[in-house]
């Protein structure tokens, strides 16, 4: 293999710009020429193809987003986009293609695999969903964003005396709402992987108002439902102040930490051997701070799971 290309696809993750670097500096390092391809499988399709070089690179581990930029492509889905991104990938002569993204992502990089493309995907999303690995690129860095402002929000909570909702995305994961909430001390976590009774929140709320709390938090992960609605029943039942934040999209920007800077270049790296080797159609992973790789399709067909016996924790300290 002489010629490999690379794209980030679906939602951004801080992170991938340092798995970008990784693929573009190792691929050169072993005398490959690599290509970005912008804007996703859409760009693929249109032909933003772009020889990297290692300035390309240069200056960017730091940066959230990706220098890629990312797109969604419904026509990619059908099978005359996936002939059209055939045709370009046979234009540049590319071998390979490295993909940077969620389970969409990996859907696409399947399929092109089945049509003799050989593809790896590198797990790139905040919400952390993602089988055969403990940790995708960006979950750390949206996670500590979550906190910080979390620990903000308490500061005039404890203020006003209010009972705060913080709804935080992951999609129908709820690993970011309940990493966030243990970090916290949250009194309540809400999670799309456990049906929360609503009483049961209710009476967490008054046992601490009883014994003089002054304020509380609750982190609702956006699987479960929507945090404005939540509150409003909250508010109602209760009958104590109540504010709902919506931490939204700030936390799939920002700098990425240096977790996630070192995870995304051992991934990237990863992807860049497996290609070497002739492996195709692998997801590059890390479990027990060791690389890994599996068949895309087997992890797709996968179920997600979180570390129960952490919400089992939260339980127990937000008596």
């Amino acid at each position: 293999m002489k010629k490999i290309g690379i794209l980030t696809s679906g939602g951004d993750a801080p992170g991938m710009n340092a798995a970008i670097r990784a693929v573009v500096r190792k691929g050169i390092y072993h005398d490959l020429e690599v290509y970005g391809i912008y804007n996703g499988y859409q760009g693929l399709m249109e032909g933003k193809i772009v020889k990297m070089e290692l300035g390309s690179v240069g200056d960017i581990i730091q940066r959230g987003g990706t220098m890629l930029y990312s797109a969604r492509s419904e026509q990619f889905k059908t099978e005359e986009g996936q002939q059209i991104a055939i045709q370009q990938l046979e234009k540049y002569g590319i071998e390979g293609l490295i993909v940077i993204g969620g389970d969409g992502s990996f859907q696409g990089a399947a399929k092109l695999t089945a049509k003799g493309y050989p593809c790896i995907g590198v797990p790139g999303t905040i919400d952390n969903d993602i089988p055969g690995t403990d940790f995708t690129i960006g979950f750390d860095t949206a996670l500590n964003t979550i906190v910080e402002a979390v620990d903000k929000i308490r500061d005039t909570a404890t203020s006003h005396e209010r009972t705060y909702v913080i709804e935080v995305m992951g999609r129908n994961a709820g690993d970011l709402a309940l990493w966030a909430g243990l970090a916290d001390g949250a009194e309540s976590i809400l999670i799309p992987e456990r049906d929360q009774d609503f009483d049961e929140v209710i009476d967490r709320l008054r046992r601490g108002h009883d014994r003089g709390k002054k304020h509380s938090i609750i982190i609702l992960a956006e699987g479960v439902g929507n945090g404005i609605d939540y509150g409003k029943r909250i508010e109602e039942a209760t009958h104590y102040e109540t504010r709902v934040t919506v931490l939204g999209h700030i936390q799939r920007g920002g700098r990425p930490t240096g977790f996630d800077r070192v995870l995304a270049s051992r991934l990237g790296g990863k992807a860049v051997d497996l290609l070497r080797e002739g492996k195709a159609g692998k997801m590059v992973g890390i479990q027990n701070n060791q690389l890994v790789d599996h068949d895309i399709i087997e992890v797709l067909k996968q179920p997600h799971n979180v570390d129960m016996s952490l919400y089992k924790l939260s339980c127990e300290l937000s008596i």
